[in-house]
């Protein structure tokens, strides 16, 4: 490609990355930070050449126990450290004014002149926001609507007042505050089956279009990308450059990291500077980015609280975050088999909120059976969902109050009823 180009060759990778080149963007762009890349990165400028085709790094996990590096096209524009428009776009949109406003400025020029600078306005300008009506862009994603998010969660979460109240007006907040201090962190914590992925599922769906396959949404799965102990040094670079080249790409990348608690003790600590109250790391800001990290660890903990509220009468919606809260990190904390044992990202309060997931009782095993007919097409049969949920297991033995794989396997149990 031509203009600004950031090659990387094979011997520029660390050991079990990989690198492939995508087509290139439109962008305009008059200069780059070196400093906002990756160890490794070669810029390359065309001699006499500031504007026309570039390419920007995006870091994706690649094959399994090791992170891939793969490139691809910044749609729309390059954002630059804080996260606004690059310096190129700022100065197409100063060429294009001056040639609106002062047609004797442009009838003293030579139709040669006028038509090249006028071209690379287009392109540098007009081009990007052609290409982001029919593509997924960074900076033309659409806004977050509270009345949506609300009604995702209402509709599709149940059982968990605690998490709706929480995730709702964290995200929110978080999005239309246009100067956060800090990314957001969210570290949910729960049995299997009670809603943590389908709830980071609904929020990416509501910050971008394309939801978890949008190309600013980034899922690590612990046992399938870090699976060797031995390796956890490699691990943790690798980790950091992803991260830092993905932020760069798109300043509001969201970043998932599921089974936590499966997680190599330590390695989580090797994002701390990101999370920190930092302007800039490296140059790059990460404040507008967003932590997602889902956990088993810490369940039994709010387990015990929500039976001692089923044991004393009282209603589930009674639970209050503060009944759990502290307890469930420091239970984290403290969990030898967790990935945030004596992380630094709980000593350092960099976790905004620790969210609990309750134990899902029978009346919301019936809930998911429903809405799993309705998405199905099916006229729903009150008589086949209270068979499905009394084929459930339950916990304690005694009172069998709580589902012990939550709605997980409901799904599956549904399609006994509807294998012809």
């Amino acid at each position: 490609p031509q203009g600004i180009a950031h090659n990387l060759t094979d011997r520029h990778l660390p050991k079990g990355w990989d690198y492939r080149q995508e087509p290139p963007c439109l962008a305009k762009i008059t200069s780059i930070n070196k400093n906002t890349w990756p160890t490794g990165a070669v810029q390359n400028r065309v001699s006499g050449s500031k504007t026309g085709l570039c390419t920007e790094q995006r870091w994706r996990p690649g094959g399994t126990g090791s992170v891939g590096l793969a490139a691809a096209p910044v749609r729309g524009r390059r954002e630059n450290k804080q996260g606004g428009a690059g310096p190129g776009m700022k100065l197409g949109r100063a060429v294009l004014g001056l040639l609106l406003l002062a047609p004797s400025v442009v009838q003293a020029v030579e139709p040669i002149s006028l038509g090249l600078a006028l071209a690379g306005v287009l392109t540098g300008y007009i081009y990007p926001r052609l290409y982001c009506l029919f593509a997924e862009c960074c900076g033309q994603k659409r806004s977050l609507s509270r009345e949506a998010l609300q009604k995702d969660l209402d509709d599709k979460l149940f059982g968990q007042h605690l998490a709706k109240k929480i995730i709702l007006n964290a995200v929110f907040g978080f999005i239309n505050n246009p100067k956060p201090k800090k990314p957001l962190t969210l570290s949910l914590h729960g049995w299997t089956g009670t809603g943590k992925n389908f709830v980071s599922k609904i929020i990416a769906e509501n910050i971008y279009e394309g939801g978890l396959n949008s190309d600013y949404v980034h899922l690590f799965v612990a046992t399938l990308h870090f699976p060797h102990a031995s390796n956890i040094t490699l691990y943790k670079d690798q980790l950091q450059l992803w991260i830092r080249g993905n932020v760069s790409a798109c300043a509001r990348s969201i970043f998932i990291f599921d089974e936590m608690d499966k997680m190599h003790a330590g390695l989580i600590d090797a994002i701390k500077p990101f999370l920190d109250y930092y302007d800039l790391v490296d140059g790059v800001s990460y404040q507008k980015a967003m932590f997602i990290f889902l956990s088993n660890a810490g369940a039994e903990r709010i387990t015990d609280v929500a039976l001692d509220f089923w044991r004393s009468g009282k209603q589930r919606e009674d639970i209050k975050l503060k009944d759990i809260e502290h307890a469930l990190s420091v239970s984290v904390f403290n969990n030898k088999n967790s990935g945030f044992w004596h992380s630094s990202l709980i000593d350092r309060n960099l976790i905004d909120y620790f969210v609990p997931f309750l134990p899902l009782e029978y009346k919301h095993l019936k809930m998911c059976i429903r809405v799993e007919m309705q998405s199905r097409g099916y006229e729903i049969d009150e008589d086949i969902v209270s068979r499905v949920a009394e084929e459930m297991t339950f916990f304690p033995k005694e009172e069998r109050v709580f589902s012990d794989k939550g709605c997980k396997t409901v799904f599956t149990k549904l399609d006994y009823y509807y294998d012809d």
